[in-house]
């Protein structure tokens, strides 16, 4: 494994080269929202015996109820260990953390890994709760399964979607966040920055988003959701040589009722579409911001990211506290955490004891 290093002082043994507009582009496509939605389809009845999850290495999945969903996730590691919680992306599961939870849990962790709010068997407690992908409203489920679980502090590691949770749980709930691994950095923005028009070139690898934003975008996301993720796949990690297995597995979650909703929604929501509900108003004021980030970090990139991110040069002082930046090399991609496991759990732990 080899990786680059960069303190928060910007000594480097070598630097990432990346476009500050893919910066622009990710920061503006996250933000404040303050509307209740209206255009929020009502979802599909989850029955008792339905399952969209593949079996787990470490066991039956547990399940929790906490704020508004019924929790699936699985659990692995020592009961009384310090606590990790694993957040995963977009179109991607909890299987990103396979080989990453049990070097872990061997080192005495208890890790958790959760499935978001529209994956696997995470599902809704009432009908008539809005499918809202909202940034704001990822990150809460994440504070509300911290509550759930009396869970006063945990370390928190994601990629996507999943570092995008943490970031935010870090910036506005820090004294629950022991330490921070956040693949791409900084991913926190503003709704009204996304209205900014981008060069060719950046717009471009936001295809997908403009799909979404129409209703043919939805209907072909609903008829071809495995395909459809199967390209993200190999787009956003086109050195990754994974096998249909592999993607398979990941991609069971992808069937729960509301999945295409929750993803709908966020992309539409990136680009002021649809406005978020009102109880994440003020956590959204304060996200639009860019508040920094106090709490100890670890950010990584990976050397073949197909996906749109950011230059960390142009994040790493929204870091205060302890920080360090690793490049990690090898053709590796987007979904970091499974693509090279060692350097990820090498990254919880070192962040632990920045």
């Amino acid at each position: 494994m080899k990786m680059a290093l960069q303190n928060k002082n910007g000594k480097t043994h070598r630097r990432l080269v990346g476009s500050s507009i893919l910066a622009f582009a990710l920061l503006g496509a996250i933000g404040a929202a303050n509307a209740q939605s209206t255009t929020a389809a009502q979802p599909a009845e989850i029955k008792a015996d339905a399952t969209y999850t593949t079996p787990s290495p470490f066991g039956p999945l547990k399940h929790v109820k906490a704020g508004l969903l019924d929790v699936a996730y699985a659990e692995t590691g020592p009961a009384d260990g310090p606590v990790v919680i694993l957040l995963h992306g977009w179109p991607y599961d909890i299987h990103s953390y396979d080989e990453v939870a049990p070097l872990l849990a061997a080192k005495g962790y208890r890790v958790l890994m959760p499935y978001a709010r529209g994956y696997g068997d995470t599902h809704f407690l009432s009908e008539k709760t809005v499918r809202n992908g909202q940034p704001a409203a990822l990150a809460s489920d994440v504070i509300d399964f911290m509550d759930a679980l009396k869970i006063k502090q945990a370390v928190l590691g994601g990629y996507d979607w999943g570092a995008r949770s943490a970031d935010i749980v870090s910036a506005l709930w820090p004294e629950r966040v022991k330490a921070l691994v956040s693949v791409s950095g900084y991913l926190i923005g503003n709704q009204a920055a996304g209205k900014n028009p981008l060069p060719p070139k950046a717009e471009l690898q936001w295809w997908y988003q403009f799909y979404f934003a129409t209703d043919r975008g939805r209907a072909g996301y609903e008829k071809n959701t495995h395909d459809f993720a199967k390209l993200i796949w190999q787009l956003a990690s086109p050195k990754w040589a994974f096998d249909d297995a592999t993607f398979d597995r990941s991609a069971k979650a992808l069937e729960n009722p509301d999945h295409v909703e929750i993803t709908v929604f966020n992309y539409r929501w990136r680009l002021g579409m649809v406005q978020g509900e009102p109880q994440y108003e003020a956590l959204e004021q304060k996200l639009a911001t860019a508040p920094s980030i106090s709490v100890p970090t670890i950010t990584l990139e990976g050397d073949a990211n197909g996906a749109p991110h950011p230059n960390p040069e142009d994040y790493a002082k929204r870091f205060t506290g302890k920080y360090e930046f690793r490049l990690i090399n090898g053709g590796i991609g987007h979904n970091l955490p499974q693509e090279d496991p060692k350097a990820f759990a090498k990254a919880v732990i070192d962040a632990d004891h920045l």
